[in-house]
């Protein structure tokens, strides 16, 4: 069959050129951006700028805080774990002057009820029930915990120092709030610690993948971006601001709340929010004397379907919203860091063709074996366009060996290797959703919870980490 001169296996290798060349270049636009991260940190590490320090974890756990200290965990349909997060989070942080606000909405009576269990009487929880129907948003949930906090403020006659951001499921780490405690006042206006998500044996190719994202991020990625002074996105968990910054967020809204109630990524939005403020952010990395990273751990979604909402929050709120509700900036470190967060959609459209190359190409060497089409050589400029992505992708994935087997273990590095097509395929499903969901609510749909469950709490599943 020939159409314009050309036959059908022409054509698919004209196809083929093109997306070779379209995927090649933005591809290695790609891996350039990295490498220069990469770089950036290795020189860090040589220049002693990327130490992590060791803290005795005994001590920072009794540390007596310099401020009294609020932390906000906001709950929606959360019954099977706040209890294990209520409870693991008042047996780690001893200290008498803080309390834990914990949000719950009136049409959720489990998560309430076992609230009030874990709770036991301990004078420093707080149970807030929101006055509206469940679920809003997290950012509104929030709002409704910094008004239960300013209200207690006002009957106690003075301010906390500093506010603390946990999430339901999370374990924190009993060296956490003391670390968190020293940064602020040692002049941090925001501080975050890394993320540490759990490997998962009955998940090994969904729910343990997180763990190489999150290695990857914490030990280099943000380190590169505290060290060059750009604005730290928070995790929403492990993540503390002063009470002043806080301030400062609330006057530059009308409603003289922190969060925008359509925010899908308050956490984000808050730690540049505090930078643009004018505020000092710090990425807080350290390892207690055994060893031991100082972070808070989960168990992230094992689920395809949960797995693939969770990133279509991340990707809609960050990489589409981010550009309607935080904008650019004019320093050329601040606009590299923010295009970098929102390179999602363009990454997933280029995986697609990538992918999609691979299938034509599977195609054309078959009709080849079976005498149905030529060999098509390809061009100096192809080959070697396919010899600097073979090479970037051979350094990108024994950077994603090394920062993986440095907190799991060899076995979890190699496995961080093979999930590489696992987390191809999800960025290409959660890209198409959050564009989707953009389109919904440029067309006017309103915007909700769109969570995650959550069935099991490292502190009750996990004994080694539980111990911890």
């Amino acid at each position: 069959m020939a159409l314009w001169g050309f036959d059908l296996w022409q054509w698919l290798a004209l196809l083929q050129h093109e997306l070779l060349l379209f995927a090649g270049v933005f591809f290695l636009i790609g891996a350039a951006d990295d490498i220069a991260v990469d770089f950036t940190w290795v020189w860090l590490k040589l220049t002693g700028r990327a130490r992590t320090p060791e803290f005795d974890r005994e001590q920072l756990r009794c540390r007596e805080l310099h401020g009294a200290a609020a932390i906000f965990i906001p709950a929606w349909s959360e019954a099977e774990v706040i209890g294990d997060t209520i409870g693991h989070t008042l047996s780690s942080w001893p200290q008498t002057d803080l309390r834990l606000y914990v949000g719950c909405y009136r049409n959720d009576p489990a998560t309430i009820a076992a609230a009030m269990q874990a709770a036991q009487g301990d004078e420093r929880i707080r149970i807030v029930i929101h006055d509206r129907d469940g679920p809003t948003t997290k950012a509104d949930c929030l709002n409704r915990l910094y008004d239960a906090m300013r209200d207690d403020e006002r009957r106690m006659g003075g301010q906390f120092a500093s506010v603390v951001f946990q999430d339901a499921e999370d374990m924190v780490d009993p060296a956490g709030l003391g670390l968190l405690d020293k940064a602020i006042e040692e002049g941090a206006d925001f501080a975050q610690l890394p993320v540490e998500p759990m490997q998962q044996a009955r998940s090994r190719w969904l729910g343990s993948h997180y763990c190489e994202e999150f290695a990857e991020a914490h030990a280099k990625a943000m380190v590169v971006r505290n060290a060059l002074g750009a604005g730290l996105p928070g995790a929403g968990v492990g993540c503390a601001v002063s009470r002043a910054a806080l301030q400062k967020l609330c006057r530059r809204r009308a409603d003289g709340h922190p969060f925008s109630s359509e925010s899908l990524t308050e956490d984000y939005e808050l730690g540049l929010g505090v930078s643009e403020t004018g505020g000092v952010s710090r990425f807080v990395r350290a390892r207690g004397t055994d060893g031991l990273l100082i972070a808070t751990r989960a168990y992230f979604p094992a689920k395809l379907g949960h797995v693939v909402r969770q990133k279509t929050r991340w990707v809609h709120g960050i990489a589409l919203q981010g550009w309607d509700r935080v904008g650019w900036s004019r320093g050329l470190v601040e606009t590299w860091m923010r295009a970098r967060d929102r390179r999602g959609p363009l990454a997933a459209l280029v995986l697609v063709i990538g992918y999609s190359l691979l299938a034509l190409t599977a195609i054309s060497w078959s009709a080849i074996a079976f005498g149905y089409a030529e060999p098509v050589p390809l061009s100096p400029l192809l080959k070697w366009l396919l010899i600097a992505n073979f090479g970037a992708f051979i350094w990108r994935a024994a950077l994603r060996f090394g920062f993986t087997a440095r907190e799991y273990g060899a076995a979890e590095g190699v496995m961080a290797v093979l999930r590489i097509p696992v987390s191809n395929v999800i960025a290409i499903m959660a890209g198409r959703r959050a564009l989707s969901a953009y389109v919904k609510t440029l067309l006017g749909k309103s915007i909700e919870w769109d969570k995650t469950p959550h069935f099991r709490h490292p502190a009750r599943t996990n004994p080694a980490e539980g111990a911890l």
